[in-house]
């Protein structure tokens, strides 16, 4: 990486880390409980999920797509994970290896729908993924008869709560996915050319690529980062429920745009969105601290959206001179 290169990525990410740490000191000051060691293990473990299926978003929004049913999706591979990993027909292990393998297929199936839809018949992913947002629901209710799953073995339960010097397992899982889908989109083949596609899909076809299969494999991918997240949800909270899930999209989607990725695609970075996830996930824990209420702090994230498109507008045109400079 040349020095402005380097530049480059320092100005478009410094930003971002810097507002977190300015966060984290505001609610140190506010708030005796905030940098305390459990406080702390707890928005590692809170940053988790939304880190996971955040990944996933990524990829869509890289080009110039959206996923609404990431919640639903999470809460349907959650029952057919639960059904699996509670069966007293099979032994333990195998339970567990299935259930998991269960709920990525799962969530993969569900990407592959709304890709194929939304590529085949050329509808916005807006349309598509709402409409799978509502079947994938439907089907965790009728599925699991609108009853929550629990009782998972203790070998399963237990992996939720370990940690590897002082850091939780499934953050470090979370983290690790980051790494992975870092060096996919940076590294790849795969990578650039989602990001070449979210600029210009029409250069990318008359190039020789089928731009419909990369735009499939995302919608995929962020399945199943979503199955992933599932099975994650389960080692947290030890239950599988239809009505798990609510409002995850609007998590996700938050994590990604205060990261910096363009809704119109083609721009953005997996570092950004972690730190993004990071951001949501100690917002939401130090306004919890503070005595905010859940109504208030869903205003607070709707109000950080809008803020972070506003924000990004400008940090493009001055990237974009300094690109270009």
């Amino acid at each position: 990486m040349n020095a402005k290169k380097l530049m480059y990525f320092l100005l478009r990410e410094a930003g971002i880390g810097l507002a977190l740490l300015m966060i984290c000191l505001f609610f140190t000051v506010t708030t005796k409980e905030f940098a305390s060691s459990m406080n702390v293990t707890n928005i590692f473990v809170q940053i988790s999920i939304n880190t996971v299926i955040s990944v996933g978003m990524t990829f869509v929004i890289l080009l110039g797509g959206i996923d609404l049913s990431v919640g639903s999706v999470l809460a349907l591979a959650t029952i057919v994970a639960g059904k699996i990993i509670t069966s007293q027909a099979l032994p333990v292990w195998l339970a567990i290896i299935l259930a998991i393998i269960a709920g990525i297929i799962v969530g993969s199936l569900c990407g592959l729908f709304n890709g194929f839809v939304s590529v085949r018949w050329r509808i916005h992913s807006f349309v598509v993924t709402l409409g799978m947002l509502n079947i994938a629901r439907g089907a965790a209710l009728q599925v699991s008869n609108s009853r929550t799953i629990f009782s998972f073995p203790d070998v399963f339960n237990n992996v939720g709560t370990k940690t590897f010097m002082g850091i939780p397992v499934i953050f470090l899982m979370a983290f690790m996915l980051v790494i992975i889908g870092t060096f996919i989109l940076s590294k790849s083949v795969f990578g650039r050319l989602i990001y070449a596609i979210g600029n210009n899909e029409e250069a990318v076809r008359l190039s020789g690529h089928n731009a419909a299969l990369y735009k499939i494999a995302a919608y995929v991918i962020c399945g199943a980062t979503v199955g992933i997240a599932a099975i994650m949800y389960m080692l947290r909270l030890n239950i599988a429920s239809p009505i798990l899930g609510v409002g995850f999209e609007l998590n996700a989607i938050a994590a990604v745009v205060i990261g910096g990725t363009s809704l119109s695609g083609g721009k953005g970075s997996l570092v950004g969105t972690f730190l993004g996830a990071c951001i949501m996930g100690v917002l939401n824990n130090g306004l919890l601290l503070i005595g905010m209420g859940d109504f208030a702090r869903q205003m607070v994230t709707g109000f950080i959206i809008v803020a972070a498109v506003v924000i990004d507008t400008y940090r493009a045109k001055f990237l974009a001179k300094f690109q270009y400079a």
